[in-house]
């Protein structure tokens, strides 16, 4: 069995307890399911995590083995969802598998990612040339044949990995990389960070100026090395695909 339904991508939030909400469909929900997946017999179960379990905006690549820091609702739900299953799993004999992907991207891509392609499109200056980070991406070709592997490996069971492409980019590679697959060219004026920051901060846009500028990236050598595991697509491949729907849309 694999679980992927999730409260996400909430991206302006009036709940009064948001965490109740994230932890009703995130943590409650999956872990019922899960017990009833055991009393039936199911004898895998495949939990799509995220990369946020581990933490943000750190300057160093994140591995399965760190301590985990989720900082907001979203993460925290599905952090307990984690050590609950955990405990099932003990308790059943179900084998749980866990995978963190970092920020999921393809035809039919909403929010963010969405967003930026909408600019692009329209030959808006994004004054983000100046950021060097390093986001890690994880096309979603690449997520299926993870989950495929996963359900079907026996070295998978009782395991968490972290997912990726393979290669780190940062915001400006990104853009120039959407922008080459649309044939276009990006418009990337070189704004000092510090600025970019504070006008964060000015207009109540904090959390998404941190997410262009931040950091956050993982190493995901352990499915590679365990599962044998590489991602069939390249990230070229993956942004070819997620531009031709958007433009076909």
């Amino acid at each position: 069995m694999v679980h992927l339904a999730a409260r996400a991508h909430v991206m302006a939030e009036t709940a009064q307890n948001p965490l109740a909400l994230y932890r009703a469909v995130n943590t409650d929900a999956t872990l019922n399911l899960a017990r009833q997946a055991a009393e039936a017999g199911v004898k895998r179960f495949v939990f799509i995590s995220t990369v946020k379990v581990n933490g943000e905006g750190r300057d160093a690549p994140y591995r399965e083995a760190d301590v985990p820091a989720p900082a907001d609702a979203y993460a925290i739900s599905k952090w307990e969802a984690e050590q609950g299953l955990r405990r099932i799993a003990r308790e059943t004999g179900l084998e749980v598998v866990i995978l963190r992907p970092p920020l999921v991207y393809g035809p039919g891509v909403k929010a963010n990612f969405l967003r930026l392609m909408q600019l692009i499109q329209k030959g808006w200056p994004l004054p983000l040339g100046a950021i060097r980070n390093r986001r890690s991406l994880l096309y979603l070709g690449n997520l299926v044949d993870a989950i495929r592997l996963c359900v079907e490996h026996p070295a998978a069971a009782g395991q968490a990995f972290l997912l990726d492409d393979g290669e780190a980019v940062s915001t400006p590679e990104l853009i120039r990389a959407v922008a080459h697959a649309m044939g276009r060219t990006a418009r990337l004026p070189a704004v000092p960070v510090r600025v970019i920051e504070f006008a964060g901060v000015l207009f109540g846009k904090r959390a998404a100026v941190a997410r262009l500028t931040g950091s956050l990236w993982v190493d995901s050598s352990l499915i590679r090395s365990r599962l044998g595991w590489s991602p069939p697509y390249t990230r070229r491949q993956g942004l070819d695909a997620t531009v031709a729907a958007f433009e076909g849309a």
